[in-house]
């Protein structure tokens, strides 16, 4: 069977009827998806999907490009709804620059107050980094020891320089649809690199779908493809990757059952 470590199933208008998708969700093989929050109300409505759905857990924090929603108070309401025996890690947090105008110094305040969160909850964090990989490595670097729960570097697009350098924190690569990409050849050089133990895959669903479902709205069925591909790429067979995903994903989100 295989897991899903990363999607948005919070975006209910993207969905419609959750318990149907959840049906074709399992007939693809996948008996278990963690929601991600972005704001605090993603993240109560990941939990409510999750105390709904026994396939469903879930991650709730900050999103960096979405810090304008927090209201005082917001870090408790999560540690609230993370204290549920289904949420998993606090998440997802960390840096994004790509847009003009991003508050850098606030994205990394909150960044670093999240993993002081995640750290005081004994739980993992789920990072996003984009367009900001020095600042992410050198915050990780400066908080080692808040990191002592472990953590993710999602839907992981960088080299692989960087991709050691998070490793030797000890945290874990997670791989989502890019890594089926045809343009995709440093990522495969990271797929090829990664020790067996430090694995994740993903689908950041409703986005980035794989090949060949690129372009359309992705839902956690399709992580099946990247296992597949990240399986060729490492000479592995799907079912050898599929039970070590599960394994790493189980050591690093140990609410998972």
């Amino acid at each position: 069977m295989y897991i899903d470590t990363h999607a948005h199933l919070n975006y209910d208008n993207k969905y419609g009827d959750l318990s149907a998708l959840l049906k074709s969700i399992a007939a693809a093989g996948v008996d278990k998806v963690i929601g991600v929050g972005w704001n605090y109300d993603s993240s109560a409505l990941a939990a409510k999907q999750a105390e709904t759905y026994p396939m469903l857990y879930f991650a709730a924090g900050f999103h960096p490009s979405n810090l304008g929603d927090f209201k005082q108070g917001d870090f408790e309401r999560i540690a609230a709804l993370l204290s549920s025996p289904k949420g998993v890690a606090v998440g997802e947090i960390g840096l994004d620059y790509h847009y003009d105008g991003t508050d850098e110094a606030e994205q990394k305040r909150f960044f670093c107050e999240q993993l002081e969160l995640a750290d005081s909850l004994r739980l993992p964090f789920c990072i996003h980094s984009r367009d900001a990989a020095a600042d992410t490595l050198q915050i990780l670097k400066e908080n080692r020891s808040k990191i002592t729960h472990g953590g993710v570097m999602h839907c992981f697009s960088g080299s692989p320089e960087t991709a050691k350098e998070y490793l030797k924190l000890g945290l874990y690569i997670s791989f989502a649809g890019p890594v089926t990409f045809k343009n995709a050849r440093r990522l495969d050089e990271v797929a090829k690199m990664v020790p067996s133990d430090r694995i994740l895959a993903e689908t950041d669903s409703p986005y980035l779908a794989p090949e060949p479902m690129r372009g359309t709205v992705n839902t956690p069925a399709n992580v099946v493809k990247v296992y597949e591909k990240l399986a060729f790429l490492r000479g592995e067979s799907t079912q050898e990757l599929a039970a070590q995903i599960n394994k790493n994903a189980r050591e690093l989100f140990q609410k998972l059952r």
